[in-house]
């Protein structure tokens, strides 16, 4: 390299620190128009918006998110070869598929969708954000006997997933949303044997490890999942409250409680990702959405667990503790990062929109103080409602994400606005928060969001 090219590239890293560090300086006061008793008063360079936002803003953000769902993802069954919409469903023949738009009416990310809408709906008062769950739900456990009649079980067979599911992602969360619908009136009696159906699986079939805790075989034998705690366990405890068995109530809190002797730190509040059972050390990655699937777990048990039931104690002990742990990694700007105790790593929308989600959950329940969480909380709103576009596409989500024993793996997943993690989340933070401002107020005192007395 020859003497200047040196010379350049050195000036060139110079003004490229220099700039890193202009991004992140402070904005320095007018001096001449601020005496130094009164510089308190100085408007702070926040990056996000700092204030108690407003139920109509969130519910036009939640609006824009419905929108561009609502037309990105029809509901419809066409000709695989000729692309013809089938109208009739008896009609139906093995050329038959489902429509497939922007995202899957059947994946486990749509079924976190569906609840949400449901939550949405009931928290603006807006019936189209329930039609839109509804719609699809019914869609499904329309189309499902007759796929049923008309198919061989076949990897490539339409509703796969619903029909015959190999994993707990095929299950829990669309599991969830179908009950949480039925319990409210809100779909056909025709969905009862799809839920059947897939609480079969969870409960009898899926994978576990000597004592009962829900595993795989993948990346290695003998893997929990972290994120298997959403995937599986919610549904349960849904199905305790819709049949009044107790033995789906017992499965669910065994499940968190023995997850939770795995991989929960105590000394830092967090969960991390994966545990194999062959290792001796494990490599703790405290990933971000896993730690939401995990509060969010907790989140649902507790709120159709019996007040009193046995374990019940244990686990609002164990959110209450992940939730201090998760407050405590908040950034500056309202988000967290995609590997919670790495600032290095990137600011992610999908676990940030979670955590949100459940601490105003549990504001509202009584399980956390307003005073200590809500500040937080809409400090965290301010900052998702800025990544989501005026097309209503949500940014700055991971893409799906498997588990990994070294940094780089979770450093460098990709963001991606077809992520479908993204949509669920953010309509379950907005319609939470929407109700945390129902019932509580905050405003500034001394130029810091507080609990308004």
């Amino acid at each position: 390299m020859c003497f200047t090219s040196k010379i350049f590239q050195k000036l060139f890293f110079l003004a490229a620190f220099c700039s890193i560090n202009l991004t992140f300086a402070q904005v320095q006061a007018p001096a001449s128009t601020l005496h130094s008793e009164t510089l308190h008063t100085a408007k702070p360079d926040y990056p996000t918006s700092y204030s108690s936002p407003k139920i109509e803003d969130i519910t036009q953000v939640l609006g824009r998110v419905r929108s561009y769902l609502d037309a990105v993802t029809p509901t419809k069954v066409i000709n695989k070869f000729t692309k013809e919409e089938i109208i009739d469903f008896t009609k139906i023949d093995s050329n038959a598929t489902v429509y497939r738009g922007d995202f899957s009416l059947t994946s486990y990310e749509w079924g976190v969708t569906y609840a949400a809408m449901l939550a949405a709906g009931k928290a603006t008062g807006d019936p189209l954000f329930t039609q839109y769950a509804t719609q699809r739900i019914n869609f499904l456990a329309d189309l499902a006997p007759i796929i049923k009649s008309k198919f061989k079980i076949s990897p490539t067979m339409p509703l796969r997933q619903v029909l015959s599911p190999h994993a707990l992602d095929d299950c829990g969360a669309v599991c969830v949303s179908m009950i949480k619908a039925s319990r409210d009136g809100l779909v056909k009696s025709s969905v009862r044997p799809l839920i059947d159906n897939y609480i079969n699986y969870i409960y009898t079939k899926e994978y576990r490890l000597a004592d009962g805790t829900l595993a795989r075989n993948r990346p290695l034998p003998n893997t929990i999942w972290l994120d298997d705690m959403f995937m599986g366990v919610p549904a349960l405890a849904q199905m305790g409250k819709l049949t009044g068995d107790k033995k789906y109530y017992d499965e669910a809190v065994k499940q968190i409680l023995q997850f939770s002797k795995r991989m929960f730190n105590k000394n830092l509040g967090l969960f991390m990702h994966g545990w194999v059972e062959s290792m001796e050390t494990h490599p703790e990655f405290h990933w971000g959405r896993a730690n939401g699937w995990a509060i969010l777990t907790m989140v649902e048990v507790l709120d159709v667990l019996p007040k009193n039931y046995k374990g019940r104690a244990e686990i609002l002990a164990l959110y209450k503790a992940h939730a201090k742990g998760l407050a405590a990694l908040q950034t500056g700007t309202g988000f967290w990062h995609q590997l919670l105790d790495k600032n290095d790593t990137y600011l992610e929308t999908s676990a940030t929109a979670i955590y949100t989600y459940c601490i105003a959950k549990g504001i509202n329940q009584g399980w956390l103080d307003a005073a200590t969480y809500g500040p937080m909380t809409l400090l965290a709103w301010n900052a998702i409602a800025t990544k989501v576009s005026e097309k209503g596409q949500v940014e700055g989500v991971c893409v799906g994400t498997g588990m990994g024993f070294e940094p780089a793996f979770y450093y460098y997943r990709p963001v991606n606005v077809y992520a479908a993690h993204g949509y669920g989340s953010v309509l379950f933070a907005g319609a939470e928060v929407i109700n945390l401002l129902k019932n509580k107020k905050f405003a500034l005192n001394d130029s810091a969001i507080m609990l308004s007395k």
